[in-house]
């Protein structure tokens, strides 16, 4: 065997490009290939689909990848492990097995469950498990939502037995994304479940692939940096023994490999450094990132703990139903002609405090003295929530409708007045891992692997030592935006946010961590000013990682902003002008 495992990802999301699969076998040598399929919302997606389908609950897109790639996977014996078994891994499991039979193909084909907690949450709160939500402190009994689905991110280990057993395809439900990475890094190396420091490493190579291109240069703050988007590659995580690894792309593909891409993807979607994950916490302010070559990066001395005590829930849940509406106010006095058109709406509907909740927000796009017709709009943004459907329903629509030839001047609708719908609720929540076990199912064979926290090993702790950091430069400053010194990438965890921001030097990096403290972060961006937020820093990789709690309210699927996702957050805080010392622009 080699010294290395190169484990290759194919999909960042749900939707992501089809032909990923194909160029990734294709394209250069590798061992495993992966793909991220899910995340909070695509369980969501996925339990309407498994409710309309028998066979539903999995990715479909993905056995059009199988198909594509089984026969050379196979000839090369490169490793399939894929989480596209979403809510149904078995089914999920047969379709693959009917196109292995198609193929004429001989495929050893396993699936993982365990992870669905839904039959059992009256029992398992009966038994004193609260779930209570991670990001608001509330207990699931105390909720009105209607629970939908409720799966527990499962570890790497029911990865690695598959494997063991001699599996060529692994279909996983819900894991952790970085699991499909850890899991064919265990199995190549034969770790042991107190081998931390290596999984470590394996985690911190699992976070960085798991959303495809992300690490390659898409996304990227410093995008002028990346020689090309077009057709930009995937990412390999070359794995070695001791947890260490390169980030790489097949030769002659698009886009960039580098300390910042790499970086950028490492502080995304994360809070604490010390990362959690059921076989391991990932200590993120330990490892260290330096350029080996072109589009060749190299990850060492991630440290690694005992994992947590708990797995994660990733709980789906039906919030209520919703309506809303935009438009354009344009010209003069754009704040009276908003509160006249609401205040008007509002009435003709029946009073804001009928609803469960309401969100205004007036979105100042226009400009003094316009030059276009376009640069004197301002958008008007309703939408209200509430749990009887027909609050906020046809009629809901009708009332607006009735006023628009009878209000402010200059009034357009840009988006279609609809009936309202359902709309999703994430409940994340944390459960006791003594009541998890993966199945690992091959065949007629069914393989139990408890969690490593039940397995009474020594517990193993770090603790980060002190860091160094560079005194910030003095003298005479001048006024830059922000994103000319600093790389910005912010992501969604639930209702809350992150928003990581690195330096490129340490005298750059010394100015950041005594300059962006949260205080100074809510003058900059005061929209968060309403919202607890957490600073850590990752000084080993010039960063500073923020974590703003409730900013998208109940996830993705209920937020009424228009970043659901918290995308832009970091562009708009590279947008903002700051006073910096003027040594580090020269």
């Amino acid at each position: 065997m080699s010294d290395v495992i190169k484990i290759a990802n194919c999909s960042g999301f749900y939707g992501d490009k089809l032909s990923a699969a194909k160029e990734m076998v294709e394209g250069g040598p590798i061992d495993v290939l992966t793909g991220d399929y899910l995340a909070e919302l695509t369980m969501a997606i996925l339990y309407s689909q498994k409710m309309t389908r028998d066979t539903g609950g999995y990715v479909g897109t993905f056995l059009k990848q199988v198909k594509e790639v089984l026969k050379p996977c196979i000839e090369k014996n490169i490793k399939i492990v894929s989480n596209a078994g979403g809510l149904n891994p078995s089914a999920m499991a047969s379709a693959v097995e009917d196109i292995a039979a198609e193929l004429e193909l001989d495929v050893k084909v396993a699936y993982i469950d365990g992870d669905d907690l839904a039959p059992r949450m009256e029992a398992l709160q009966n038994a004193g498990e609260p779930f209570t939500n991670m990001d608001t402190g509330v207990n699931l009994a105390d909720t009105k939502n209607t629970l939908l689905t409720a799966n527990a991110y499962l570890g790497a280990w029911g990865i690695k037995e598959a494997l063991d057993q001699g599996a060529d395809i692994v279909i996983c439900p819900r894991v952790t994304d970085a699991a499909v990475v850890i899991g064919p890094a265990a199995w190549k190396f034969n770790w042991q479940r107190d081998d931390y420091d290596a999984l470590a490493g394996a985690l911190a190579a699992g976070h960085v692939i798991e959303c495809g291109q992300q690490a390659t240069g898409g996304n990227y703050a410093f995008f002028q940096e990346v020689p090309s988007f077009d057709q930009p590659g995937y990412p390999i995580a070359e794995i070695e023994a001791n947890g260490n690894f390169t980030i790489t792309k097949h030769p002659g593909t698009a886009g960039l490999v580098s300390v910042g891409t790499v970086t950028a993807q490492l502080l995304y979607e994360i809070g604490d450094p010390a990362y959690k994950n059921p076989d391991v916490i990932g200590h993120f302010d330990s490892l260290s990132i330096n350029q080996e070559s072109d589009d060749r990066v190299y990850v060492s001395g991630c440290k690694g703990s005992s994992p947590p005590a708990s797995h994660k829930v990733c709980i789906n849940t039906l919030g209520g139903y919703r309506n809303g509406f935009e438009v354009l106010i344009a010209g003069l006095d754009i704040e009276a002609k908003a509160e006249i058109l609401t205040e008007t709406f509002f009435r003709n509907v029946g009073g804001k405090e009928q609803f469960d909740d309401v969100s205004i927000e007036l979105v100042r796009s226009d400009k003094e003295d316009p030059q276009t017709n376009e640069e004197a709009f301002a958008r008007l943004r309703i939408i209200a929530k509430s749990r009887n459907k027909d609050l906020v329903g046809r009629l809901f629509s009708a009332r607006f409708i009735e006023i628009a030839l009878a209000n402010i001047p200059g009034l357009g609708v840009t988006t279609p007045i609809g009936n309202g719908a359902s709309f999703l609720a994430y409940w994340p929540a944390l459960v006791d891992s003594k009541h998890i076990v993966e199945q690992v199912h091959i065949g007629d064979k069914v393989t139990p692997v408890k969690p490593s926290n039940q397995l009474q090993l020594a517990t193993v702790e770090y603790e980060a030592p002190a860091a160094a950091i560079a005194p910030a430069p003095s003298g005479d400053h001048v006024r830059i935006p922000l994103g000319r010194l600093f790389g910005t990438r912010s992501g969604d965890k639930g209702g809350c946010a992150n928003l990581g921001v690195w330096a490129t030097s340490d005298e750059a990096y010394g100015f950041l961590h005594e300059y962006l403290t949260v205080e100074r972060l809510k003058t900059l961006m005061p929209d968060t000013a309403g919202f607890e937020t957490v600073r850590y820093e990752l000084a080993n990789v010039r960063s500073l990682n923020f974590f703003i709690k409730g900013i998208l309210g109940e996830g993705v699927a209920s937020s009424v902003r228009t970043d659901p996702q918290a995308k832009s957050l970091g562009e708009y805080l590279r947008a903002k002008m700051i006073d910096v010392p003027a040594s580090l622009v020269q």
